[in-house]
């Protein structure tokens, strides 16, 4: 047969069939057969209303990623593969535009990737950027906790760890999903870390949590960037303290829509955090680049963090962030 000819058929008879398995009108038995995995909180039946309804599909096999689907369309996905770097979410889907927030692998620096986190120089170690065998985070243990209508929560356990050697850093995360309406919802991220060596931190301008945003969100591609205090610009914002930093703009795609995602930086464990920000679409609360003589940890030390990340429609004035602060830090 040959392929033109192939392709015809085939689409036939997907056509025919409705390639109904993933929509629930296959039987129980073919759905469990083509999608092994755990479910929560499941698309509902054809007829039902399917607004703020999330869905979770969480697989048994090797790459344990955790889809998230809002209305059974990609919200997030926690990337958990063993050859990467470190565990990260990709896409973050705008509220209105149903298009990523946050960029993957993007130029000028690609191991950026969406939401992550990460130290470079820890104990000689990269666990930032470059290769694994300079050091990398391991997914070891995800969790789906549970899944509902308008909010997903799971966990994990991370090792960061070179290749063959102990690892010097045991992080127990949590991450919740609250869809709060169709105008924005809330990633909210919990860490503990656990020195399992004496640890040393030296100067450096790659550190823990951060996203990174797609172009037409960031200002070199005509979004903008803005504090809690109305600044704007990494000019003005790179260094400097803030209770959140957000970036918005008009959607490459649909110019009609403006998206944005906030970070709200944590009263803890670095009061006043000064925040790391570039005009290309990089934004960190941490201090690792501003203090140099750097940071130790005894072994058996321990550190909380939490991070609260933002998605909405309009613009931060569309939305109380400082109001979402409060609500969780103080």
């Amino acid at each position: 047969m040959q392929r033109r000819h192939f392709f015809k058929t085939a689409a036939a008879a997907a056509a025919f069939t409705g390639l109904s398995a993933q929509f629930g009108s296959a039987p129980l038995s073919a759905r469990e057969a083509l999608h092994p995995g755990k479910e929560g909180a499941p698309y509902p039946d054809h007829g039902d209303a399917p607004v703020e309804h999330l869905s979770t599909y969480f697989p048994d096999y090797a790459d344990k990623n955790l889809w998230v689907r809002k209305d059974n369309q990609v919200l997030t996905v926690y990337r958990t593969d063993p050859n990467q770097k470190y565990p990260y979410l990709y896409p973050l889907i705008g509220p209105a535009s149903r298009v990523s927030v946050t960029a993957e692998s993007a130029q000028p620096w690609p191991h950026h990737r969406s939401v992550f986190l990460g130290v470079d120089r820890l104990n000689g170690g990269n666990y930032w950027q470059s290769g694994n065998r300079d050091g990398q985070v391991v997914s070891t243990d995800p969790k789906l906790l549970r899944a509902e209508k308008t909010q997903v929560e799971w966990s994990d356990v991370c090792l960061w760890r070179k290749p063959q050697q102990d690892p010097i850093v045991r992080d127990t995360r949590r991450y919740l999903i609250d869809w709060r309406c169709d105008d924005y919802y809330i990633l909210d991220a919990f860490f503990h870390f656990e020195a399992l060596t004496d640890l040393r931190i030296e100067k450096t301008n790659h550190g823990f949590f951060g996203v990174r945003v797609e172009n037409d969100l960031a200002p070199i591609c005509g979004g903008h960037v803005v504090s809690d205090g109305g600044i704007e610009g990494e000019a003005n914002l790179f260094g400097k303290p803030a209770k959140w930093v957000a970036f918005y703009g008009q959607r490459r795609f649909n110019p009609e829509i403006t998206e944005g995602v906030a970070v709200l930086c944590p009263p803890a464990p670095w009061p006043n955090c000064p925040w790391f920000v570039r005009d290309y679409g990089n934004i960190s609360p941490m201090p690792f680049n501003f203090v140099d003589e750097g940071f130790r940890y005894k072994k058996g030390e321990t550190m909380d963090a939490v991070y609260r990340t933002v998605v909405f429609t309009g613009t931060p004035a569309d939305v109380d962030l400082s109001g979402l602060w409060n609500e969780i830090y103080k």
